[in-house]
């Protein structure tokens, strides 16, 4: 517990420049963005009451019996975990493929593909040390019940492909937190603490891009809509342990 807490700590007062993503010489981030992306991404650093900050996009927290649910099958909880990485690779991607002249939204998002990839390959190495085939998961209604709060035309498209991308980063880092929290194997505990720095980030930069393309008022307004949908998306149990069940 008091590692997580150490690591949440040093992403919410490290500025975003210190870290791989910001780093890159292409991303032209600036102050004023990094403190507006923390400040609004998180509401409150973590305490030792509470190791894992509130998270502004998210409507609420994970209900409690997932936990136990997700500990019940943990290889199968690492198996959609490497697909959830792939996806969030291909995401960004594709954003980058819709929108190549938003000059920003390009590298900012080369990176977090990169970043993604690499993730991938951790998790499919954890796979191949249980004997974990890779295969096929039967995916929750999660994502395509936010896939399908995309608006078809342009600019909403964009602001709406950003703004699910970020809840979805946003649920992955509450959930690996649990997962680092509660994991009673310590290595595979330390594996998923060693993402949720990661996974904060990439939530942070998609606000940031949302913000940068979007007047904040509007993003806030949409951002309402589509986190209360998140919630409601949750609230309806899958019948099988998923990262996004």
């Amino acid at each position: 517990m008091k590692n997580a807490s150490v690591v949440l700590l040093r992403f919410i007062l490290t500025p975003l420049s210190l870290y791989p993503l910001a780093a890159s010489p292409h991303s032209p981030d600036t102050m004023a963005e990094q403190r507006y992306c923390l400040g609004s991404a998180i509401a409150m650093a973590p305490t030792i009451a509470n190791p894992f900050p509130t998270i502004h996009l998210l409507k609420t927290p994970t209900r409690d019996s997932w936990v136990g649910e997700a500990l019940a099958d943990l290889d199968i909880i690492l198996l959609d975990h490497s697909h959830c990485e792939r996806k969030a690779a291909g995401v960004a991607m594709n954003l980058m493929f819709r929108y190549p002249s938003s000059e920003k939204l390009v590298y900012v998002l080369t990176d977090i593909a990169q970043e993604e990839l690499s993730h991938f390959a951790q998790v499919n190495h954890w796979l191949a040390q249980r004997r974990v085939p890779l295969r096929q998961l039967p995916a929750p209604p999660y994502g395509a019940g936010l896939s399908r709060q995309v608006r078809k035309g342009e600019p909403e498209r964009m602001l709406d492909s950003l703004l699910v991308a970020a809840l979805i980063e946003a649920r992955s880092h509450e959930r690996l937190g649990l997962l680092a929290s509660h994991c009673p194997e310590a290595k595979l505990a330390a594996f998923y603490r060693s993402l949720m720095a990661s996974e904060a980030r990439h939530y942070g930069a998609y606000w940031v891009l949302a913000t940068t393309y979007f007047d904040r008022d509007l993003v806030a307004t949409r951002l309402e809509d589509l986190a209360r949908v998140e919630s409601e998306l949750l609230a309806m149990p899958y019948p099988a342990p998923r990262i996004h069940s």
